[in-house]
């Protein structure tokens, strides 16, 4: 029996149909990769967000704590200022000249604070808080029974945030738990007389054990 043979319109036919499979194929291939790719793009651009943001928090923190070594160093000043406002201040007899030098000083010290201000320093508020680690120093603890226990009673140095962050702690003296009571004796017991009754049964126990 003889083949028949194809007609050049069936292989084209055959042909093309190979080629359709292989172009779906070559498509869903294709499609994967840039689904891979799409994927990979998102995700650096995610990073370089990220590296954007990171460098804009460091610059901003370099702008707001670039500060801290030098204002550290002026609070000496401050300190010393305010120890001569408060020793003139406590004196009685104070002559004219004395006083116009007591202004300077309190001016001199009021401008410090403005400038440090200015820059994000302040004083931390303690006196009277609880006492708090993150800002205060303990340097001792004394009974105070008018303030709760863990309360600070008085400020020895003051303490100071630049921005957000502790510059310098606050040195406090803090109250203490009072030492509780001593607990009380047993409360002594006064031995029972016996009745005449009991005072019977005891004899003739006594007796009988003769």
């Amino acid at each position: 029996m003889k083949s028949t043979p194809h007609s050049i319109d069936d292989e084209a036919i055959a042909t093309e149909a190979v080629d359709m499979g292989t172009l779906l194929t070559e498509n869903k291939s294709l499609q994967e990769e840039n689904k891979s790719l799409y994927e990979r793009l998102l995700r650096a651009l995610a990073e370089a967000e990220n590296v954007r943001r990171q460098a804009d928090r460091t610059i901003t923190e370099a702008r707001q704590y670039a500060v801290s070594e030098f204002a550290r160093e002026l609070l000496t000043v401050v300190d010393n200022l305010q120890r001569t406002v408060e020793v003139a201040e406590k004196q009685s007899a104070t002559s004219a000249e004395n006083g116009a030098l007591l202004q300077g000083v309190q001016a001199t010290l009021r401008a410090f604070l403005q400038i440090l201000e200015r820059f994000g320093v302040r004083p931390i508020d303690a006196q009277g808080k609880p006492f708090d680690p993150n800002f205060h120093e303990a340097v001792m603890e004394v009974d105070d029974p008018s303030q709760p226990p863990g309360t600070v009673t008085q400020v020895l140095e003051q303490g100071y945030t630049l921005h957000d962050r502790l510059l310098r702690p606050a040195r406090v003296v803090v109250s203490r738990k009072s030492a509780q009571n001593p607990s009380k004796k047993p409360a002594e017991t006064t031995p029972s007389v016996p009745d005449d009754n009991e005072l019977g049964s005891l004899w003739g126990k006594h007796s009988i054990d003769k």
